[in-house]
């Protein structure tokens, strides 16, 4: 039986800007995981899951039309992820076999709300790495990560795949994403093994090393949010104010360049400062968006950490889901999260998931 496991992740800032091509951000690996197994099965395949059997289907009318939107249940990154990977398989000249994969997730809260932990990138992750052991693939992170992204832009349809990249990578990361109209073209084009093994426009992953004194804390507050539809809502409103979100995009960039100097220079300092000024950046999006990325609970969370001598923001889309705290030895961190206990914020006792090692993982 051939067992794996991939981490889940958490945005540190450049959101919403990431989703345009070359536009970085930063992404931490967390040591909650999704964990694949696989083993040889004789009459029938099976893919077992207790958290993912009965996942919510979302729909939406198109005039009087009902349209299903799959990008919120998870069973559908798990089956992308097995059609991609076999379609790789078959190219490199394997026998197609049969199989069970059981499933098993971290990533959620023990009642099933979903952190916002970046669980159907994990399980595309493990997936698919499960599959490349099982059919003995030649495997790179590069490579897992170009086969994940596929698999999970196949459902999803928009996003910056830097969930995929936290996943494969682990540690703290500096993440641009690729040019995604290229990708759509090329695979049109080009078989998979070529696909897989060559350069993608833009893309660009970076290890980052923490300074010493930097403690992650991270806040959960208690209502889920759908990154998709979020992105959605920003990506409606940026073609009707064009000027105004390419001066967002220019703003994020010069803060993201900043911050990522502060990891390479080891500042802590700048790093909280570029977490700061991330967060005001993401403000305005929401300003002229109409988008809710800080909710009114996220905002107490920020201010809470503000108060004791922290750097705070939403993560990820926001709308719910959780927000992150940059801390020193100057933060108070017990009477902070007292602080948020007494308003409903929950504390999330997660730590960094340390650089992966394909070998070891």
């Amino acid at each position: 039986m051939i067992k794996v496991k991939a981490p889940g992740k958490l945005y540190i800032a450049g959101e919403y800007a990431v989703v345009e091509t070359g536009y970085p951000s930063i992404i931490v690996a967390l040591d909650q995981f999704v964990t694949v197994e696989i083993s040889r099965s004789k009459s029938y395949g099976s893919i077992v899951s207790k958290q993912y059997r009965e996942d919510s289907v979302y729909w939406r009318r198109r005039g009087d039309q009902m349209i299903l939107d799959n990008r919120d249940n998870t069973f559908n990154y798990i089956i992308s992820a097995i059609q991609l990977t076999e379609e790789y398989a078959q190219s490199l000249g394997r026998q197609m076999e049969l199989y069970d994969l059981r499933i098993n997730s971290d990533l959620d809260s023990p009642n099933g709300k979903k952190y916002g932990l970046g669980s159907s990138a994990a399980v595309t992750v493990a997936t698919v790495k499960a599959l490349c052991q099982f059919y003995n693939l030649p495997l790179t992170k590069s490579k897992l990560f170009k086969l994940s992204a596929i698999a999970h832009l196949d459902v999803q349809g928009n996003g910056s795949l830097g969930d995929i990249a936290a996943s494969v990578y682990g540690g703290w990361i500096a993440y641009r994403s690729f040019d995604r109209s290229w990708l759509m073209a090329a695979r049109m084009q080009e078989d998979l093994i070529s696909l897989v093994n060559k350069p993608w426009p833009h893309l660009k992953i970076t290890q980052l090393t923490p300074p010493d004194g930097l403690k992650l804390i991270i806040g959960w507050t208690g209502s889920p949010a759908s990154t998709s539809h979020l992105v959605d809502k920003v990506a409606v409103q940026k073609s009707n104010q064009h000027e105004t979100y390419t001066h967002f995009l220019a703003e994020s960039k010069a803060c993201l360049d900043e911050l990522i100097d502060g990891f390479k220079n080891g500042s802590l300092s700048v790093i909280k400062e570029g977490i700061a000024r991330n967060r005001e950046i993401l403000q305005h999006l929401a300003a002229f968006t109409k988008v809710p990325i800080e909710t009114p609970i996220l905002k107490k969370m920020c201010d809470i950490a503000v108060d004791h001598a922290a750097a705070a923001k939403s993560s990820g889309a926001g709308g719910g889901d959780c927000g992150i705290v940059v801390a020193d030895k100057d933060t108070d961190v017990d009477s902070m999260i007292a602080h948020w206990q007494e308003n409903g914020i929950q504390q999330l006792a997660l730590k960094v998931h340390p650089v992966i090692d394909l070998d070891k993982e």
